[in-house]
Formats: C-alpha cells, structure tokens, sequence
C-alpha cells in the first residue's frame, strides 16, 4: 500500500497519517466511513511531484475516537494541529465527501494556511444543501444503522451509496475492507456534523483557486450540488469524472488524480 502508516501526536491524540513523495504539500482529507486508505492511488499517483498526506481523522482508521460533542470546528482545530506537527506550511487541500466539508471548515479558521482547495463530491453541510428535514432523515438513518455488526453495515453501504453500478469489483472489495473497520462512536459524530453544518455563506468567501470535482453517477452528493458550488464559489472552477459515483477518487482514480496534479501545478 502507498505511504508507510505513521503517528504523530496532536494535542494528545496519537493520529494516524500516510505520506509519499516530495514537493509542496498535498493533504487529502476523506470522508466518513473511510480512512486514508481510500487515497492509496492518490499517494502513489502523486507523490513524484508533490508531498502527499493522508490522514486518518479522529473517528476513522487508526486515530482514536474523539470525545462525544466533537464538532466540525474540533476537527478543524485538529487538522491544523496536525500540520503543524507535520511542519506543513500553505498547502493544497483536498477534501473528499465529509472531507470536503472539513476542508471548508478549515479555509474558515486558518485561510493562510490553504494554498489552493480541492472540493470533491461533497456537501455545504447536509443542512446547507439539502435543507433540515433530509438532514435529519440522513442523521437519523445513519444513527439507526451505526449498531449493525460490521458484515451488515457493509452490505448496507457498499457498493450502492459509494459507486455506480458498473464499478471494478476489486474496488468494492476493496471499500468493503475499509467500512468493516469502521467506528460506530466517530460514524455518528460526523453523520452529527454533517446534519448540523450550513456553509454556503462560507462558500461566498473562498478567495483561493478551488476546484470542484464531482462524478456523474454520484448519488450521495448529486450534479446539482455541484452546480451551487460553482455558482457560489468565485472563480471555480467545476470539473465532472465520467462513469464516478460518490468516491470518484477511487473509481476513477487516474482522471482525479491528473485534474488534481494539472490544477496545483497551475496555480
């Protein structure tokens, strides 16, 4: 597997990273139910050019679970902390699903330290997008579904919510691999942090180069999301991976990886 797991510790946290490569940082930031697993393609892909790092958040991986009323702003805090730690200056911020909602909460606490923003298949909360009824009705199910044992939850989840149906079956194996070590307490904190987030008057406020990169086939997080994105966002720039679903990265990995090394080379 691309980059040798490692820990460094975070405000007592021992969180657990990925990295490849050499070159100006490049933090990828997945989204709930994965860990930095589902960037393995990314790290080999780019890691000639740039210095790629995958984390595993609080709540996912090999990083404990944060206490209970840990909020998006909490998660923020920590990725900073963390690339302190990692001695990472301004870097490109990519960010997956509830990864890219992290991303955005990030650019709200420390712009400075975001050099360009790759938003993925994501939300503006699920509040923000979708508005309080569906965001409860995600909560809700996700909740529901956080006390199934591992083999139930991933029939559940994989591969309908994550991939269209013409999908590689090694990808959905290995995704499957990925949920089944998943962790119920950090599931449900972010599914909370999803429902209760609202940031498109955020979205009005991003001043560095974005790029928006979406699936056509994503379920989760539909084209027209995309397009509030773009239309919000000044001076996006939106681009769509055919045959994606919501895990485009992992699906289509070789097209997201070039529109990622083509925008950060850019700018």
């Amino acid at each position: 597997m691309s980059g040798a797991l490692s820990h460094v510790d975070v405000r007592g946290r021992a969180i657990a990273y990925r990295r490849a490569g050499s070159g100006p940082p490049l933090v990828l930031l997945h989204g709930f139910l994965c860990d930095s697993r589902v960037w393995q393609r990314q790290l080999a892909d780019l890691a000639d050019e740039f210095d790629v790092v995958a984390w595993d958040a609080p709540g996912a991986g090999l990083s404990p679970d944060p206490p209970e009323g840990f909020a998006l702003a909490d998660w923020a805090t920590c990725l900073a902390g963390f690339l302190e730690a990692l001695g990472l200056g301004p870097a490109h911020i990519v960010g997956l699903s509830w990864g890219g909602l992290l991303a955005q909460e990030f650019f709200r606490l420390a712009p400075e330290r975001v050099r360009t923003l790759v938003l993925s298949d994501t939300y503006a909360g699920w509040k923000g997008s979708f508005g309080d009824e569906v965001a409860q009705q995600r909560l809700a199910r996700c909740e529901r579904e956080s006390s199934l044992s591992a083999d139930e939850f991933v029939r559940v989840w994989v591969p309908v919510e994550f991939f269209t149906e013409a999908v590689a079956p090694d990808v959905v194996e290995e995704m499957a691999a990925v949920v089944h070590d998943f962790h119920p307490p950090g599931f449900r904190l972010m599914a909370r942090s999803l429902a209760e987030a609202d940031t498109t008057d955020l979205l009005r406020t991003i001043d560095v180069p974005t790029l928006l990169l979406w699936g056509d086939g994503d379920r989760r997080s539909p084209l027209e999301l995309a397009a509030a994105f773009d239309a919000a966002i000044p001076g996006a720039e939106l681009r769509v991976i055919a045959n994606a679903g919501h895990l485009s990265n992992m699906e289509r990995p070789e097209e997201f990886s070039a529109h990622v090394r083509r925008f950060a080379r850019s700018t």
